[in-house]
This record gives C-alpha cells, structure tokens and sequence, in this order.
C-alpha cells in the first residue's frame, strides 16, 4: 500500500508537513508484523514506524532471565542505534503485539534525520520520551510491587492499541516483567477479582481503565505525561 492512500497513525510521521512527508513516502514500505518478528537484533538495516501492535526492548541476563526496559507503538520508531550512528546496543527488540507499520532502510533514515526539519524535531522529542520510560522502568523494576507494575505495564500497552483486548499470554507477562509466571497469575487474578481487568487464554482486557491506574505506580502517569507533554500520545 501507497503511504498516501491512508492517514498515518504514528505519531511522529502524522506530525509531518505535507512536503516533508511527501518527500519521505518513496522512502516507506508498508510491512505487515507479525507477533515475535525481531527488528533490531544486531543487525540494523531498517527501521520501523509501527501504525499497529507494540514492539518490545528487552535485557536478558546470563542466567536466562529477561525484563523489558522499553515499550514502542505508534507513538514512536524503532531504531534509535541507527539514529545514534552505534553500530548496536545490548538487548533485543522484537513484536510483542502483532500489528503492521513501515519500514525505511537505515541509511536513509540516517540520512533524513540528519537534516534539519520537523522530522529530525519530532524524533528528537520521542528520544526524549523513550530515555524517560527506560529510565522510570528502572526505578519501577526495582522499587515498586509487582500489581504496581503489572497495572503500569498493561496502561502503557492500552495506550498505544486501539482498544481494550490486548494479547498478552501469562508467560509473556511474566517474561516481560521479570517475575514468575506463578506470579504473574496471581497477581492478575487480584486485578481481575477487583474488576480491572478480564482475561482468558492468551488474552487481557481492561474493564475498568480509572480502577487501574488507581492501582499503578506513579511511573506510569510520569511516563504518559511526559509523551503527552511532546504531544506522542
């Protein structure tokens, strides 16, 4: 699909000039994502724009254990090493939430970013936003309780889907947020006991959206109102 036939959802290209992103679209291709498709893993020859589903930056520890430092949707890209001009960075990055975007081969957007405009503007802004998550997330990971956490996890999701059902498996949770699937199981079960959320196989549902961020830690409304401030969500 013709980047012009449609109106953007991510945030960053919708911010775009019309003569800015006409000049970008040749540069775009509409790719569907799958659920675990790696993107940045080493080797960084595209970069991504997600429209739908949410990519997850995750750490894992010699001994196997992983936890997620960084959540990207549509309010941002995927590729910031690229950005950077790193050759990497620790961690993977891969789909946790099955979705779709565009993708721009590397040099490109290396090329783009470095000219001076909105684009080069609005992705600033979002670098901004993703230092705060990852450097709240720390803080979160080590000081706060794992309801605390979960609600956090599941609204920052809610935030970059378009609705409430979000596909999400207990292992996954728990993988996510480096606790035990035990857990993570009982953990949900207080949640969904309170009438925040429903879940079933393989699936989470947010019923009572104002009840849970009752339950989240402060990182979460720090996090949203920071992307909120550089107009990202």
């Amino acid at each position: 699909m013709n980047p012009t036939a449609k109106r953007f959802k991510n945030r960053l290209l919708a911010s775009l000039p019309r003569a800015e992103i006409n000049h970008l679209n040749p540069h775009l291709s509409a790719i569907d994502l799958p659920q675990n498709t790696s993107l940045l893993n080493g080797k960084h020859n595209y970069a991504y724009f997600l429209e739908e589903g949410i990519a997850s930056v995750v750490i894992t520890l010699q001994n196997g254990s992983t936890v997620e430092v960084g959540v990207i949707g549509r309010d941002g890209i995927v590729g910031i090493p690229i950005l950077l001009g790193t050759v990497g960075m620790p961690g993977r990055t891969f789909i946790q939430i099955a979705g779709s975007g565009y993708q721009i081969e590397a040099e490109t957007l290396k090329e783009e970013f470095e000219k001076p405009g909105e684009f080069r503007q609005g992705i600033q802004k979002y670098l901004q936003g993703f230092l705060v998550q990852t450097a709240q997330t720390a803080a979160c990971n080590r000081l706060h309780s794992i309801e605390e956490r979960l609600a956090r996890w599941l609204l920052t999701c809610r935030d970059r889907m378009d609705g409430d059902d979000l596909p999400l498996t207990h292992e996954f949770l728990g993988q996510m947020l480096g606790a035990p699937r035990t857990t993570v199981t009982l953990t949900a079960g207080l949640l969904h006991r309170a009438g925040m959320i429903e879940y079933s196989r393989g699936m989470v549902k947010i019923t009572d959206r104002s009840a849970l961020e009752n339950s989240a830690c402060e990182c979460y409304r720090t996090v949203r109102d920071e992307f909120r401030r550089l107009h990202l969500l």
